[in-house]
């Protein structure tokens, strides 16, 4: 072939690659460990069985060193592991206490020493304090740290504020009835490395979790259940590779938990009430009522030992806030048509002039307009003694009960068919109703959001060098926002006096992955489908 013909073909080979190109997700969920066998001259030992064991699950994976004495296990699950090496005229060799962690691509090079392969030599590992074959900067967050912290609320990404430059953003819109925060999203935004929320992307099993509005997940309280549920996630901050595209922020890693070869369960409830709680500067009267149960269990094991394994979860809360309400509301005074009643009441020095609102055809025998006394009724009276000002104002105290009920739940099956095969599903289920009074206390507001996550994945090893992942996996989110639920002042059931209702948003996002390579060479494709519909209720057509 000519070089021109060479450079042409290169060229549009390029052209090809660039033009049907597609954003490329994360590959990796789970670990890789991979390494150089070589006996005690240096020289390299090919055809060397490498046998890597899950030492809770006992799963194993076999691979074959190549002609330069490498071997690759990927796709592993984080954990620890014991690595057995045998090749004919040495001793074999194990190596036991190595902890691969998620999406981590780890390297342990061993050497063999001539001898019997009867003969056994174990040797503890020293894990590297670096990940010699990558360059992003991580921390991992690890099983032991995601389940035994204290954790208000039980949030397992609230754990990624450990990491530096990783910061929670505290001036969203808070939860309550008639704000914006749905229509943003509910999760507690994190800004990593200065970046905003909206450029992160969080990841469960390989697959994005990110909300509606392409920020944090999370229910109507803000936060992301399943603690127990989480085997453990890394913060990338920054210089991750490739795999990790679609996002110029950071990236939230979680990788969900196995079943084992031993049945291990929890349950668990925490109970908080007002009996301690002190008086806030709003209050008027009693303290507000707060009553929270947060309550769960957990179970894992084998269902075929060393084969097949499930491990499910589920958390509920029931939650009922009382939340003290102050509002500005017209006089007693200004309804009647009286404005200034207090002539000295803003300003001794300068007062107002009073003024009895004249009658006219359209106004009631006060002077007040007919249209605008329709809506008075929104507006309760103010508090005795709260009249302000010139006293055309005063102000209007309610408490407010704030009222959720979460249920959560994540179920996984892990399967080994074969040393090489592997299948793997996740399954995760989170509906939150959400009732609160508006800001008037006329209308009781109902926000739901449903969160429904799947996840399916294969992986093959076809050789020492080569093997393929392939994963499905969707996420749908719906969220009915600021519906009317009912109507606490009578005046406010009249619909044709306002809007009943709000906006509902959605989500749907599919994504199919496939992914291979081997300790130098990875490639990967990822094809997502979206789909974002807005709809509004029918009283605003």
């Amino acid at each position: 072939m000519s070089s021109g013909r060479a450079i042409g073909l290169a060229i549009a080979t390029l052209f090809f690659g660039i033009s049907y190109s597609i954003p490329v997700g994360a590959q990796v969920a789970g670990a890789t460990l991979s390494g150089t066998i070589t006996d005690s001259s240096g020289g390299v030992v090919p055809n060397t069985r490498v046998v890597v064991k899950n030492v809770a699950t006992g799963v194993t994976m076999e691979v074959t060193t190549n002609s330069d004495g490498v071997y690759t296990a990927a796709n592993l699950l984080p954990g620890d592991y014991a690595v057995t090496v045998s090749a004919k005229g040495y001793a074999t060799e194990q190596k036991t206490g190595i902890v691969l962690t998620v999406g981590a691509q780890q390297v342990f090079d061993l050497t063999l020493h001539v001898g019997s392969t009867t003969e056994v030599m174990i040797v503890t590992a020293e894990p590297p304090a670096l990940q010699l074959t990558s360059s992003d900067i991580s921390a991992v967050v690890n099983a032991t740290t995601v389940r035994e912290l204290p954790l208000n609320g039980r949030s397992w990404t609230d754990l990624a504020e450990l990491q530096p430059g990783v910061n929670a953003i505290h001036t969203q819109p808070d939860f309550s009835a008639g704000t914006d925060r749905g229509n943003r999203g509910f999760g507690q935004q994190l800004t990593i490395s200065g970046a905003r929320p909206q450029q992160n992307n969080y990841r469960l099993d390989g697959v994005s979790l990110n909300d509606y509005a392409n920020g944090a997940p999370g229910s109507v309280l803000g936060g992301n259940l399943g603690v127990d549920a989480i085997q453990e996630f890394s913060v990338l901050t920054s210089n991750y590779s490739a795999e990790y595209g679609k996002t110029s922020g950071g990236v939230v890693n979680a990788i969900t938990r196995s079943g084992t070869n031993q049945f291990h369960g929890s349950a668990y409830e925490f109970l908080r009430n007002s009996s301690l709680d002190s008086r806030n500067y709003f209050d008027v009267g009693k303290i507000p009522p707060f009553k929270r149960n947060q309550f769960g269990g957990a179970i894992g094991g084998p269902i075929f030992k060393d084969k097949t394994f499930f491990f499910a979860d589920y958390e509920g809360i029931r939650q009922s806030k009382g939340i003290s309400n102050l509002t500005v509301v017209p006089s007693q005074a200004a309804r009647n048509g009286q404005i200034c009643s207090n002539p000295a009441g803003a300003d001794p020095s300068n007062p107002c002039t009073p003024l009895q609102l004249p009658v006219a055809p359209n106004t009631d025998p006060n002077g007040v307009d007919l249209n605008a006394k329709a809506y008075l009724t929104f507006y309760h009276l103010p508090d005795p003694g709260t009249v302000f000002g010139n006293g055309d104002l005063g102000t209007y105290t309610f408490v407010g009960q704030q009222v959720v009920n979460e249920n959560f739940f994540t179920g996984r099956v892990d399967h080994r068919f074969s040393n090489s095969d592997s299948l793997f599903g996740t399954y995760m289920y989170d509906k939150t109703p959400y009732s609160s009074p508006d800001g008037l206390n006329n209308v009781e507001f109902d926000t739901l959001t449903s969160r429904q996550f799947a996840s399916l994945e294969e992986t093959h090893a076809f050789n020492s060098r080569f093997g393929n992942s392939i994963r499905v996996g969707g996420n749908h989110e719906g969220v009915a926002n600021n519906q009317s639920l009912k109507a606490i002042n009578p005046a406010a059931a009249d619909a044709s006096l306002g809007v009943g209702g709000s906006a509902f948003a959605g989500r749907d996002a599919a994504q199919v992955l496939m992914g291979g390579g081997d300790r130098f060479y990875r490639w990967g494709g990822r094809k997502p489908h979206l789909l974002l519909p807005l709809e509004f209720h029918p009283a605003l057509r």
